[in-house]
């Protein structure tokens, strides 16, 4: 299920049709404010002439025509493989209130029994059905649709375009990308659809969607590609494809095809005021679901690729303190004791920005790319350490979601300005011999990090540096999310022991024209971030 978002001012909806006594039901997140129902586009609406379609497995060729004059032909071909996915599920009555009172004889006494008596099963619950979408990857039975399809369903039956129907067993589901695999078995090889290269895509390229719109069957439509690469917060791999090709309540799982039959897509999500297409559909592209579904298909799980470091974003102040032109990439704040690259392969304070081959934009590419790439094989890493390029060879582990929890966020986003709660404020001014940072590190005061000042403030013996002993309020460093009682590790990749070197060091970086120094910060238990101080 998708995080809620309140601030927002539309309605993201799992695309679920369900049924309970023919009222259709919903999981949404609630709209902040109403729209007006989508337009509705004139069926005698004209559409322009194009080629015919390349030969399977091709990608067709941009701007050979201005768009598609009949994907009929296409659309008979791969119709077959798309199927209903119904689902049902016992729910308790647990609080229902005295049902109503019917006179005897009355001609609506039968209506009241099949409405309010007859769907209770014996142990008191009743049925829940609902309606999704899938498609055949393997004539053997396997279909792919999505976890919020078959969630916590009792039953689930395949319904295939010619009426039949086949009960199907879950093989194995993933919560992150949504995505799960079914398996039935029919007496004859079913018609299959295979993946695309969704990375050949491009925003204006042709998609058509088939799937089970509102329950109401096998349903074509055709649109394009809107967006790449959309973060619409439904997990941590988030890289959707967005279209307008219209989809609706009924269309999660089904596919997205490219022009040569390909799928390049599942279709997932879509916002929307009223619960049906204005146009904007989400679909988890190929490049990460095949992948997905061969792990699922496979093993019943997935297995992804774990680095073992506590990586944090890129600011431009950071990447202007370390030499950078732009700030693309990931910092590296942590290392995971244990992990993959605690020999020293990847430090604290390296920039990240190609990881096997592939550009790292962000935080949230250097997750995606890390999980997706192989476990247990020498892999290429480019990083920026002491503002050189480098090339370094790393392997990763296999990602456990219990590990990834207990090293405090391994391979995730770090938190940026979150603070140890347990550090307590600094009190009192500080004595005079204590040196002042006002100058230079607006706000800041400075001292040694000795025995009297890690009890003070809970600092763990494996933190060394320099102590901040106050930040003051409205000061450049305190907007930066510096407290008193966190310490500075290193500046400018250096690290630093006595506030001394650390005032030296900043100085020096001032003189060269710097406009902010580049900290590495601890706080009480030991988990690092930087940050970048203005010096000006």
């Amino acid at each position: 299920m998708f995080p809620t978002a309140p601030k927002r001012s539309k309605l993201l909806s799992l695309l679920l049709v369900g049924a309970t006594l023919s009222l259709a039901a919903t999981t949404a997140i609630p709209a902040v404010a109403q729209a007006p129902a989508p337009p509705q586009v004139p069926a005698a609406a004209p559409v322009p002439a194009m080629p015919p379609s390349p030969p399977a497995g091709q990608t067709p060729s941009i701007g050979a025509g201005p768009g598609p004059g009949s994907v009929a032909d296409m659309a008979e071909g791969l119709l077959d493989a798309v199927v209903n996915i119904s689902t049902s599920q016992s729910v308790k009555n647990d609080g229902e209130g005295p049902l109503p009172q019917v006179p005897e004889g009355s001609p609506f006494q039968e209506l009241f029994e099949d409405f309010y008596k007859n769907r209770n099963g014996q142990d008191g619950n009743h049925k829940v059905n609902s309606l999704g979408s899938g498609f055949v990857i393997d004539p053997a039975g396997f279909i792919v649709t999505n976890n919020h399809v078959i969630e916590n369903a009792d039953d689930i039956e395949v319904i295939f375009p010619n009426g039949s129907k086949l009960k199907a067993k879950l093989i194995g589901t993933d919560t992150k990308t949504d995505l799960s695999v079914l398996k039935v078995e029919p007496k004859s090889p079913l018609k299959a659809v295979k993946f695309g290269d969704s990375r050949k895509m491009r925003i204006g390229d042709w998609v058509m969607a088939i799937g089970n719109p509102f329950g109401l069957g096998g349903s074509v439509t055709l649109g394009i590609i809107s967006a790449r690469g959309r973060n619409i917060n439904a997990g941590p791999y988030d890289n959707f494809i967005q279209t307008d090709a219209a989809i609706n309540k009924g269309n999660s799982g089904g596919p997205l095809f490219n022009m040569a039959g390909e799928v390049i897509g599942i279709n997932t999500a879509i916002i929307s005021p009223s619960g049906g297409s204005i146009g904007i559909g989400f679909s988890v592209p190929a490049e990460l679901a095949e992948n997905i579904v061969k792990q699922l298909t496979e093993f019943g799980e997935t297995r992804r690729g774990w680095l073992g470091v506590r990586i944090q974003p890129l600011t431009d102040e950071v990447a202007q303190s370390i030499g950078l032109e732009s700030a693309k990439g990931a910092v590296v704040s942590g290392i995971v004791a244990g992990g993959p690259v605690a020999d020293g392969q990847i430090k604290v304070g390296d920039v990240i920005i190609r990881f096997d081959g592939k550009a790292v934009e962000d935080t949230r590419g250097l997750v995606r790319v890390v999980a997706e790439s192989a476990i247990g094989e020498p892999l290429d890493v480019i990083i920026i350490r002491d503002g050189k390029e480098q090339t370094v060879k790393v392997v990763l582990g296999r990602l456990d979601d219990s590990a990834q929890a207990a090293s405090a966020g391994a391979d995730d986003p770090a938190p940026g300005a979150e603070q140890d709660s347990a550090t307590p404020p600094s009190t009192g001014e500080p004595p005079s011999d204590e040196p002042q940072a006002a100058n230079l590190l607006q706000g800041l005061t400075l001292a040694l990090l000795d025995d009297a000042a890690r009890s003070e403030f809970k600092i763990a013996e494996s933190v060394e540096g320099v102590l901040i002993r106050q930040v003051a309020a409205g000061s450049a460093s305190a907007d930066k999310g510096l407290k008193a009682g966190e310490v500075i590790v290193e500046v400018a990749q250096e690290f630093v022991k006595t506030p001394e070197e650390l005032l030296a060091k900043v100085r020096t970086l001032k003189s060269e024209g710097r406009r902010s120094a580049h900290f590495l910060v601890a706080n009480g238990t030991g988990d690092l971030r930087f940050v970048a101080v203005p010096l000006e």
